[in-house]
């Protein structure tokens, strides 16, 4: 598919299109995504006051996303695939801001240190390197400076021909929202639907131990996506609600 093409491709979005022009591409490729339902009181002590935390039924969630970042490049510009491939753990719970559905990052891992320090001065988001290694069946990673740890053994299953509300409430989201030194960054970005395919997993062995009271042990949800192209804009600094 080509950007063109993507740009053209809207009716899925729940927000309204960016009106600028797009800054960056990249690419989500083979994520995995672990989601869990967690307990708001302590979800509150991880997210900033100025975000809205949101709720599918009365309930937040979190997810552990785990997939492999490729050809990130500023728009007109090519790729470096030295920086811009690596894999990457993200843990995101769903928040709003200005009546504005989005993400916010609990957590975000990447498996180059060289590629963590150009995401970390470009983005400002809290990009830390781990060791990662990925196989067709098994995602593993270790992080020595929080003794964070996750290890996923796999089997991919079929493509959902439809999906819940609750599949398209956790995926389908259009803005980032992230803490700084002196703001709310906002980052808006645009793909096509996520393709979802069902996925077993067959052996889970997670621990990130300042999050244990947020969410341990077996997902309450589980998703496997074969990628999606993305286009990026800039940041742009929010007020509070």
């Amino acid at each position: 598919m080509t950007i063109q093409e993507i740009l053209n491709t809207t009716k899925h979005r729940s927000c309204e299109f960016p009106q600028e022009n797009w800054k960056f591409y990249q690419e989500w490729n083979h994520a995995i995504f672990l989601h869990y339902q967690v307990d708001l009181t302590e979800l509150k002590r991880f997210v900033p006051k100025e975000l809205e935390i949101d709720l599918f039924n009365g309930k937040p969630w979190i997810s552990v996303v785990a997939f492999t970042m490729e050809k990130i490049r500023p728009k007109n510009f090519p790729c470096f695939s030295p920086i811009s491939d690596f894999d990457e753990i993200n843990i995101r719970t769903y928040v709003r801001s200005h009546n504005k559905a989005g993400v916010y990052f609990l957590s975000i891992e990447g498996g180059k240190f060289l590629s963590c320090k150009v995401a970390k001065a470009i983005s400002e988001l809290p990009y830390r390197f781990s060791k990662i290694k990925r196989a067709d069946k098994n995602y593993q990673s270790y992080n020595s400076d929080y003794n964070d740890k996750l290890e996923i053994d796999f089997t991919i299953g079929k493509e959902l021909k439809t999906k819940t509300e609750l599949d398209i409430w956790l995926t389908e989201r259009y803005a980032l929202f992230q803490d700084a030194k002196d703001a709310i960054n906002q980052f808006e970005i645009h793909h096509i639907e996520w393709p979802i395919n069902t996925i077993q997993i067959d052996r889970l062995d997670i621990d990130y131990p300042r999050f244990t009271k947020v969410f341990n042990g077996l997902p309450s949800k589980i998703h496997y996506s074969k990628g999606v192209k993305v286009l990026a804009w800039g940041k742009t600094k929010i007020t509070a609600n």
